[in-house]
């Protein structure tokens, strides 16, 4: 997903400023570049509608107005989701007793959702635990997997989803730790400051 991403914004960027430098003395070849970005974009939407479909609520479950971001609220709907696609989920939340901010929740729900999306792509088969706890100011994450089954298929991957993690969670000055476990299976830690005081 990255890569077709990557590759049409990128086209898009190159064919915008194309468009900028002659749309005054040609305003033909102008437009053609921007209809060269407008399919690009067309091109991106659906591949990440694609992808992310496998994580998303199905169309009947989808008010058409427009959503607020999920946060930990909509876990439960997430790990349904992600049972359905083959893998159990057991999960364990204990959050603080003041609201998280809305940043900070929405951080969490995405350590979640990325790293379950992970262990179906990169570890079918795998059975998955979901430990979400918080000590003093910090909220903690835990989502561990036993591996793929041996006869699976893993998707490979680039680890720019993890990027995006670590960069979404320095935000609020938290940190991500991954790597496999000596059994076998695959561990992602998140550490989040939730007071925003």
């Amino acid at each position: 997903m990255h890569d077709v991403v990557t590759h049409n914004v990128s086209v898009m960027v190159i064919q915008a400023g194309a468009a900028r430098k002659v749309m005054d003395t040609a305003p033909e070849r102008s437009k053609e570049a921007l209809l060269t970005v407008e399919a690009g974009g067309r091109a991106a939407m659906a591949e990440l509608r694609h992808v992310m479909g496998l994580l998303a609520a199905p169309d009947h479950e989808r008010p058409d107005s427009l959503e607020p971001q999920p946060g930990l609220g909509q876990l439960d709907a997430l790990v349904e989701r992600v049972r359905a696609a083959g893998t159990p989920v057991r999960v364990a939340v204990s959050l603080p007793p003041d609201p998280l901010p809305s940043g900070v929740d929405l951080t969490a729900y995405r350590v979640v959702q990325e790293a379950l999306t992970n262990t179906i792509k990169h570890a079918p088969g795998a059975e998955t635990s979901v430990m979400i706890g918080y000590a003093g100011d910090c909220l903690e994450i835990e989502v561990m997997d036993t591996g793929g089954a041996r006869d699976a298929v893993p998707v490979a991957g680039n680890g720019r989803g993890l990027i995006g993690l670590r960069e979404r969670l320095a935000v609020y000055h938290g940190e991500l730790t991954s790597g496999p476990t000596l059994v076998g299976g695959y561990r992602i830690n998140a550490r989040i400051p939730w007071r925003t005081v």
